[in-house]
Parts: C-alpha cells; sequence; structure tokens
C-alpha cells in the first residue's frame, strides 16, 4: 500500500507506550461518552464562556451562565477533565489546546455536527451493515436503499448538518479546481457536473467563464433540488438538468458532446464495480478531446495524518448510512478502476482546498 511519507511515518510503526496504549484503549472505550459531552459543552456554551476569561471561572459561574444544575456542569466539567478540553486550578477552570480547536476548528464543528445528526443513531446497527451490505442505520431516517434518495426527505437539521459536511469540504477546493478545469489551454464550451447535486459547482463554473453551459447528471429529485437553487444566481439560465439513476447499468451518459465531464465528491459514493460502470459509461461518452476530471479526497494522498484519519473514519458514513458498500478511496483503486473502465489517468494534482486531488483522465484509444 502506498502512502505520503507522513502517512507511513505513523501508520508504519507503533506509536504509542503501553501507558499511552492503554489510555487509547479505554478512550475507544468510552467514546460515545466522550463525543456527547464534547457536544453538549459546546451547545450549552461552556467551551465559549472559558474562552473569553483567562482567568477561568468557578463551577458555580459556569453552572449560571449555561442555565444548568450545579450537578449537571459538575459531571460535564469532570468528565471534560478526563477528556482534557478544560484544565482546572484554584477550583476554576480555563479551556485547553484541545478545547480551543473543538470551538474554533471549522472542519472539527462540521465533523461533531454531521457524526451526531445524521450518523450518531444508524451507527448502532454497523454491524448489520458490514455482514450485509446494505446502508442498515439509514432506516432511522426512512426506508431508502441508500440516503441520496432520500436526502431531499431527511430531517431538517439532517440535511442541513449533511449538507454543511459535503459542503464545507468540497467548497474549500472549488477556487483550484476552477483553474485547473478553465487553464488548461483549452476552451471548455460545454461541461458536464455528475452527481452535481444541488449545483454549488455548476454555479462556481458559470461565474468563472461567462460562455460556459454546464449540464447536472444527478437523480431526478436531486435536480429539482437544483434547479430550485439555481434560479435566480446569475448565470443560472446556463445550467441544466439530466435526470438519472446512474446505478442503472443501462444508464448512458448524454449524446452531446462534452469538454470536460467532472465528477467531485461523487464516485466515493459507490462500489468498486459501480465506480468502474459509471466510468465505462463516461468513457463511451468520450472523444480523444474530452477529459474526465475526478475530484475526491483520496486518504493516501494526504499531507497530514489527521486528514486521513477524518477521511478513513467518513468511510463508516457510507457504510451504515449512504449505501453499504463504498468508501474514501486510495488513490490506487480508483486508478484500478478508471483503467477497468477503458481510461488511463493522465494525471493527478495533490494539495486542492483541505486535501482534496484531481485525478485526470482520457481515453485509452484516443
Amino acid at each position: 500500500m502506498k502512502l505520503t511519507p507522513s502517512l507511513e511515518k505513523v501508520y508504519g510503526r507503533e506509536q504509542c507506550s503501553a501507558p499511552e496504549a492503554q489510555r487509547k484503549a479505554q478512550e475507544i472505550a468510552f467514546a460515545p461518552v466522550v463525543f456527547q459531552v464534547s457536544r453538549l459543552m459546546l451547545k450549552f456554551g461552556i467551551l465559549e464562556y472559558l474562552a473569553g476569561r483567562r482567568e477561568g471561572a468557578s463551577q458555580s459561574e459556569i453552572a449560571a451562565h449555561a442555565h444548568l444544575s450545579e450537578y449537571a456542569a459538575q459531571v460535564l466539567l469532570e468528565a471534560s477533565l478526563s477528556i482534557g478540553t478544560v484544565l482546572t486550578a484554584d477550583d476554576r477552570y480555563t479551556l485547553s489546546k484541545t478545547g480551543w480547536f473543538l470551538l474554533n476548528d471549522r472542519m472539527a464543528r462540521a465533523n461533531l455536527d454531521f457524526n451526531h445528526d445524521v450518523n450518531y443513531l444508524g451507527l448502532f446497527n454497523l454491524e448489520e451493515s458490514l455482514l450485509e451490505g446494505r446502508p442498515e442505520g439509514l432506516k432511522v431516517f426512512g426506508e431508502w436503499p441508500t440516503i441520496y434518495e432520500g436526502l431531499s426527505s431527511l430531517p431538517s437539521g439532517v440535511q442541513k448538518s449533511w449538507f454543511g459536511f459535503d459542503h464545507f469540504y468540497s467548497d474549500e477546493s472549488f477556487d483550484a479546481a476552477l483553474k485547473i478545469v478553465f487553464g488548461g489551454g483549452r476552451k471548455v464550451r460545454k461541461l458536464l457536473d455528475v452527481g452535481g447535486n444541488t449545483g454549488r459547482w455548476a454555479v462556481r463554473c458559470v461565474g468563472y467563464d461567462s460562455e460556459v453551459e454546464v449540464t447536472i447528471m444527478d437523480l431526478p429529485q436531486q435536480i429539482e433540488m437544483m434547479r430550485r437553487a439555481v434560479a435566480n444566481v446569475a448565470g443560472g439560465g446556463r445550467i441544466h438538468g439530466y435526470g438519472c439513476d446512474l446505478l442503472d447499468e443501462r444508464t448512458a451518459f448524454p449524446s452531446e458532446h462534452f469538454d470536460v465531464i467532472w465528477m467531485s465528491q461523487f464516485l466515493d459514493c459507490f462500489s468498486e464495480r459501480e465506480v468502474t460502470s459509471i466510468c465505462r459509461r463516461a468513457a463511451e461518452s468520450m472523444d480523444g478531446d474530452t477529459r474526465l476530471c475526478i475530484m475526491e479526497t483520496f486518504w493516501d494522498r494526504q499531507r497530514f495524518e489527521t486528514a486521513a484519519y477524518c477521511l478513513t473514519l467518513t468511510s463508516i458514513y457510507f457504510t451504515a448510512m449512504a449505501n453499504g458498500n463504498s468508501k474514501m478511496y486510495h488513490s490506487d483503486d480508483m486508478k484500478r478502476c478508471v483503467e477497468a473502465a477503458g481510461l488511463e489517468v493522465e494525471e493527478i494534482i495533490d494539495g486542492l482546498g483541505l486535501g482534496h486531488s484531481v485525478m485526470i483522465c482520457k481515453r485509452r484509444d484516443a
């Protein structure tokens, strides 16, 4: 397995002493408790309250500020001492570095909301999902085969956290991605955005290039959400919809010529067999001038181990909640699927946004 040097250093050799390893084992055992305590320290405003008081605050002051009983404040604060989000001295509590990052790191907040609102209850059924190959945790929200069919029907709070998580990661990479797609020396007149969701990338494209026409290829219910989202934006008239079910292997790509076929945070929603099928159908619609651009957060190409940690654990969302058979991919696995589909990888560009890569592919016979 190929890894970046920083990942190989962490994943290739033991990092912990025996006491540290024992502590980590207990952190795993109490992980659900750690998560909920920390989430409530945020929700009740305790971490934010402490962030504004260098001198710290007493338990009574914290309880009064958060409108909690002395008991409730005490159990949260004592647990948070062990978790490591607060410190104590002279009967006063202060914010730790970990607590500061939990409070201020936008990635941590997006991940926390996503895991609480979207994943938490359904993860109880992870075992069944692994054994059955189906997203058994999704039944906490409804009886859909995948989360994508039910996305428009999820409770509003769940939708907000789902889209917040999805957009947080993709939006950070769009500026760099636009330069790759439109800055290659060839005019991009037509772009096919496969799995374009609510049209955020399409809106960026028509805003970046005043002539490009973008067609979004996605489920019919997603196309309806997209049309509402882009109805009043500048250039929205150049954004078109193509509703279909890409899991149906009989679904062909549009017959018109596209200069670029774009798939952003899309193929991680499918199994390797499905990825190969989708890429094969994309290849059948391409000519020698068309390029398929796949933007993904490949976990093996991350500069920092924390990013790889977030990505490999996000794979479990796909297992339990999304579809039961996809994941955040290692780039070699994606490359194997692309090549099996009749394409070849022309270039991989790393380091976009928060850890995205763009895999640029062309037809092998072109």
